[in-house]
């Protein structure tokens, strides 16, 4: 019986030792780990051994005695009487069986970009390396090349030689069968309504590229927000997981047509009954225009305060200087109008009128103070308090000169008192009178201090077809009738004193006549 197991023992020995042959690759034990290398037991009569630079540093430190390792036979004895190994070899013959198995069959298989090239990128595939072309990089043409570097991707190859020293792979071949597969999926559940996850591929002015899954669709800017939007970078950036609603499939064309703000109820379909005219309400500045301001009451919904509803003055400021965007505003409801999709707002509203004001601190006869904040042809504007401003007719300028422009007396910015004339708070008008300020002299100084046949020295201020109108000793106007000027050898003009005697004083219609004639030193 010894002699019989002896002998099936020999025959085994005889066999593992047949099957160990210098090229093959084959499953051993790591029994030591040294400094120099890796003792391990391949069944053989001889253990073998792996040097120690055929392993990364950690690779080695990690090792341990049972631990299973693929190794080449190099050769089956060397020198030392120990099997020679390799576990880059064996690494290397697996991957290009790998690779021989992936371009047969057409599957992917993962690789390390590792490096830029000359019309392309390398790629380490399990310690070979492949060359990727540019054009295949990517479905379409990549701008930063340089930020793939070091990505771990799946490729197809394209071409492999049988010196095994020249390998082509396809990131983009790839990327269009994953991109065909996610596309057949993605067309099952396209239809007009649905709502579907799909990423942000490309932004533009117009609107928004999102891949569904292998099937791309555009996002129109006018389909993002009910409310307003300049560009669609203000809700989106290449990259982003959203969830969007089909609106329109084109199965001929391929065209998918997608909408983002239909995921929400249109918000002025209710809008008359959230708003209601008079209704007190708070937003947000969100646009300055020329003519007004507008205010976002919620997304989706902006209301305008018009320039005139901005303040009670009766000329406002540009709406930029009451308002900034951004800015939380308070307002009142004015006008709503679904149909136009409109909303009219008010925020002098919320404050007093200052007409309001007016008619309760003001009355005729009463005396006040301001600054003239613009001239006419007929008269100036002079701000009060209050925020309104009141007329002083150019008749209500002076007593006693003809004021032929408002600017001649008053000037812009200059602060002056008058008299309320009249008071109309309903037609927002309040009339002044700076001459008012004091007496009439027509009543009583000027009659006591010129009388009929006085003689007085006058200054010419401007010729008419029925006489010269003249200021008479710097105080009140008179005119020279045409019929009782002097001429004399050198023609009158503005500004030329003459002589004169008053022939006629009507206090009423606060007139003064003048004759050149009978004048001492004048000739008739």
């Amino acid at each position: 019986m010894m002699e019989l197991r002896n002998n099936e023992m020999e025959r085994l020995y005889a066999e593992s030792i047949h099957q160990i042959e210098e090229g093959s690759i084959l499953q051993g034990r790591v029994v030591y780990v040294k400094q120099d290398g890796v003792i391990v037991d391949i069944g053989y009569k001889s253990e073998g051994f792996i040097p120690a630079e055929e392993f990364s540093p950690e690779e080695l430190s990690g090792l341990k005695p049972g631990d299973t390792i693929e190794a080449y036979v190099v050769d089956i004895q060397d020198s030392d009487g120990v099997v020679a190994l390799s576990k880059e070899k064996a690494t290397k013959i697996k991957a290009w069986d790998i690779l021989e198995a992936a371009y047969q069959k057409g599957t992917v298989v993962e690789g390390n970009i590792c490096g830029k090239t000359k019309g392309g990128l390398n790629v380490d595939i399990m310690n070979i390396k492949a060359f990727l072309p540019g054009s295949q990089i990517d479905i379409k043409a990549v701008k930063e090349i340089d930020s793939l570097i070091g990505k771990t991707m799946g490729f197809k190859v394209l071409k492999l030689n049988n010196k095994r020293s020249n390998i082509i792979v396809s990131r983009r071949a790839a990327l269009e069968e994953e991109r065909q597969k996610k596309k057949v999926v993605t067309l099952t559940k396209l239809k007009e309504g649905s709502r579907l996850e799909g990423v942000v591929k490309n932004i533009t002015d117009y609107g928004v590229f999102v891949d569904l899954g292998g099937i791309d669709g555009l996002l129109h800017i006018s389909d993002i927000s009910w409310g307003r939007i300049t560009h669609p970078s203000e809700f989106f950036a290449v990259g982003d997981a959203i969830e969007v609603v089909v609106l329109k499939y084109d199965e001929e064309q391929e065209r998918v047509t997608l909408g983002y703000k239909q995921k929400k109820a249109d918000p002025w379909l209710t809008v008359d009954e959230k708003y209601p005219v008079g209704e007190k309400v708070k937003g947000k500045a969100v646009s300055i225009a020329d003519y007004g301001a507008f205010v976002e009451l919620e997304e989706g919904i902006e209301g305008l305060v018009h320039v005139s509803e901005l303040d009670w003055a009766s000329r406002p400021k540009h709406p930029s200087k009451y308002l900034t965007i951004g800015e939380t505003v308070d307002a009142v409801v004015l006008k709503v109008d679904k149909e136009e999709r409109r909303i009219s707002l008010s925020i002098k509203q919320l404050k007093p009128s200052p007409w309001e004001l007016v008619s309760s601190r003001y009355s005729v006869g009463q005396k006040v103070s301001g600054k003239v904040r613009s001239i006419t042809e007929f008269g100036a504007f002079v701000g009060l308090p209050e925020g309104v401003d009141g007329l002083i007719h150019i008749s209500d300028i002076s007593w006693t000169k003809h004021v032929k422009h408002p600017s001649e007396v008053l000037k812009k910015g200059q602060k002056v008192d008058a008299v309320v004339l009249s008071l109309e708070p309903e037609k927002e008008r309040i009339a002044l009178g700076l001459k008012q300020v004091t007496p009439d002299p027509w009543l009583k100084e000027i009659p006591e201090r010129f009388k009929l046949g006085d003689e007085v020295r006058c200054k010419v201020l401007k010729f008419t077809d029925f006489g010269i109108f003249v200021e008479i000793e710097g105080e009140v106007e008179g005119l020279i009738y045409s019929s009782e000027v002097v001429k004399k050898e050198e023609p009158l003009k503005e500004g030329d004193e003459v002589p004169a005697r008053i022939i006629k004083i009507d206090a009423e219609d606060r007139k003064i006549g003048l004759s050149m004639k009978h004048v001492k030193g004048e000739q008739a």
